[in-house]
């Protein structure tokens, strides 16, 4: 099954739960039929949704070294987040893959390890078939008239606030 209108998703906020509606759409995808990639910067830690999506036969790409950027990124950093892009770049203009992801792709914005201009760019040059969907924290105004859906994720109460630590199989 191919898409006949694919569109651009915006899943950014404060909020919880921007991968985790990403992750839903790729699992809503694939089990339609559509070949999902996904392309998660600024990470490298395994997290649980990587086996059972590979199981599934969806494609993870980590773009990261796996440790929290606190200050400036290193060039290290930029490396991997610009070597990110570049192959997700090859894989959507491929057009072998339905629904693309990049996961945490606004925090590489606004870290400074990728420029928004050339997320534009890939924006507007998509193929027509190709579903897009960028995720994270920070998401840069410009890109919203780009995207097609923006959902702003609001957090309203959050078990952090009361000492409860992320949960594996549950936040990560």
């Amino acid at each position: 099954m191919k898409l006949k209108k694919a569109l651009v998703q915006v899943y950014t906020g404060c909020g919880k739960g921007k991968t985790t509606a990403a992750f839903g759409l790729a699992l809503r995808a694939r089990g339609a039929g559509l070949s999902v990639a996904v392309f998660q910067f600024a990470k490298a830690k395994r997290y649980s949704e990587h086996e059972p999506l590979g199981r599934l036969g969806i494609y993870v790409k980590q773009c990261g070294r796996g440790c929290f950027i606190k200050k400036s990124p290193s060039k290290k950093d930029i490396s991997l987040a610009e070597a990110g892009l570049a192959e997700a770049r090859k894989i959507i203009f491929s057009k072998k893959y339905d629904l693309v992801i990049l996961d945490e792709i606004n925090i590489s914005l606004k870290l400074g390890l990728l420029k928004t201009r050339e997320v534009i760019s890939l924006i507007e040059k998509k193929p027509a078939g190709v579903e897009l969907v960028l995720t994270g924290r920070y998401c840069p105004k410009s890109l919203f008239r780009h995207a097609d859906l923006v959902t702003d994720m609001r957090c309203l109460k959050h078990p952090y606030s009361r000492g409860i630590e992320a949960r594996k199989g549950i936040e990560y």
